[in-house]
């Protein structure tokens, strides 16, 4: 009875107040820095340099401050996620489960002096698994001090958990003039795991904690995808973390867009693969990290590339040692190989799907320009085949996914989704996408 009357949104409310504090404090923590700054440029001598160390020390204090805020609000969100989780089926030791837990997290917060750490960093070649277990050698306040003292490098290390790189990336976001990447407003809270401002930017950002989650998928982004559109490919992905959870209310689905890559800009850059060559690396890097940071029972891990993304994926993939159960191609102009034979996944996990109004499967010889596209996807499938004949089987970079003769298990996706309609409230696209998320055999094929 307890369960049936707790509100969730008591425990989401108090987390953004800890938000809030950390805004807060970031904005003393700036002050102290543009005071300094003054100071310097009319006072010298020892005293000078005495008041600096202070300075220094406080706006270490304060940006330590801040990282236990941080964490306060994530415990206190994620316990507020569980209780949702736990309700529909009355499941008390699930929720009991998740009180201990948070309680445990704010119980360590506020308690601890930094200090550097007494044991050698990583090398830059270390896997995500020897991150992972440097990280747990570490204790409390060395985890602290790095973390408030080099958030960059920490936000960045694959293997690290996402909680951890989340705090670091967030301070470090507080440096940088870029669009911030993260959402506002109701939904899953959003984890930070990388940043990066330079070129057109790039950013990988979770909806639900991916290191607790029993299912977790990443979905890379195609041509054009940059922080200035950031906003709208995060918002595909977390469509497909709310239908896993309307389908499976007691399962926990993490959602991630991962734009890791510098995706093209052009027609004439998409029509190579360095891009994708590159990303590939990265991608096959961050989903081993994944693996190392998880917590409990492995998680089954989907990854979903669309457009240009599907040649990231498929490039991950076409060599052995991919971290992924299961791998979903939408909207694909070729993955890299002509047949799911040569990818590295489990027998069955490879899924397509291109809608029949979606160009990219008419242009396969001479890709026409976003604005073309954009114009093009709103005629139907009708207009499609009148302007364009058939659907290609031979894409730029192979046989198309879609096609049979691939052999991936194809899904449907409503005639009139065009390029980025996959996800698509209410159709049987997103539908699909949720189920193969969750690791269910029901999906409809086309």
């Amino acid at each position: 009875m307890k369960l049936d009357a707790t509100d969730p949104r008591l425990w989401r409310d108090a987390a953004l107040d800890w938000q809030r504090w950390a805004a807060a404090a970031g904005r003393w923590a700036a002050e102290l820095r543009s005071c300094a700054a003054g100071l310097r440029a009319v006072w010298t001598g020892a005293a000078a340099d005495a008041l600096a160390t202070r300075i220094g020390a406080l706006v270490l204090r304060l940006q330590l401050f801040r990282l236990d805020c941080w964490a306060a609000d994530q415990a206190l969100d994620e316990f507020a996620a569980a209780i949702s989780r736990a309700k529909p089926g009355g499941d008390i030791a699930a929720a009991t489960a998740a009180d201990d837990t948070a309680a445990r997290l704010l119980h360590s917060l506020f308690s601890t002096d930094a200090r550097p750490p007494g044991v050698d960093p990583p090398s830059c070649t270390a896997a995500p698994a020897e991150v992972a277990g440097w990280w747990a050698e570490l204790s409390p306040a060395q985890r602290d001090w790095l973390s408030a003292t080099q958030p960059g490098w920490i936000g960045s290390l694959d293997g690290l958990p996402a909680a951890a790189r989340d705090r670091a990336n967030r301070l470090l976001l507080d440096g940088m003039s870029v669009e911030n990447p993260l959402p506002e407003g109701d939904g899953p809270r959003a984890y930070l795991l990388d940043i990066n401002p330079s070129g057109d930017g790039q950013a990988v950002v979770a909806l639900g904690d991916p290191d607790k989650a029993d299912h977790v998928v990443t979905q890379v982004p195609g041509m054009t995808a940059d922080l200035a559109s950031y906003g709208g490919e995060l918002a595909r992905a977390e469509r497909i973390a709310v239908r896993a959870a309307e389908l499976a209310p007691d399962r926990a689905t993490s959602a991630i867009m991962w734009l890791g890559y510098d995706a093209p800009d052009f027609v004439g850059e998409a029509a190579g693969r360095s891009s994708a060559n590159a990303g590939a690396a990265g991608l096959r890097r961050f989903q081993e990290g994944l693996r190392s940071a998880h917590e409990g029972t492995p998680a089954r891990q989907t990854v979903i590339g669309h457009s240009y993304g599907s040649l990231v994926v498929g490039t991950a993939a076409a060599r052995p040692g991919f971290d992924a159960d299961s791998l979903v191609f939408v909207g694909s102009p070729g993955v890299g190989v002509d047949s799911a034979a040569d990818l590295h996944a489990p027998a069955g996990e490879v899924w397509a799907s291109t809608s029949y109004s979606d160009v990219i499967q008419y242009t396969a010889l001479s890709p026409r320009s976003i604005a073309e596209d954009a114009v093009l996807s709103q005629v139907g499938p009708a207009g499609a085949l009148l302007a364009f004949g058939r659907p290609e089987d031979d894409l730029y970079f192979g046989t198309n996914p879609a096609d049979p003769a691939f052999g991936a298990r194809r899904f449907a996706s409503q005639p009139g989704a065009g390029h980025l309609g996959y996800w698509d409230e209410g159709g049987p696209a997103l539908d699909a996408l949720a189920t193969i998320a969750l690791g269910r055999g029901d999906v409809i094929p086309r």
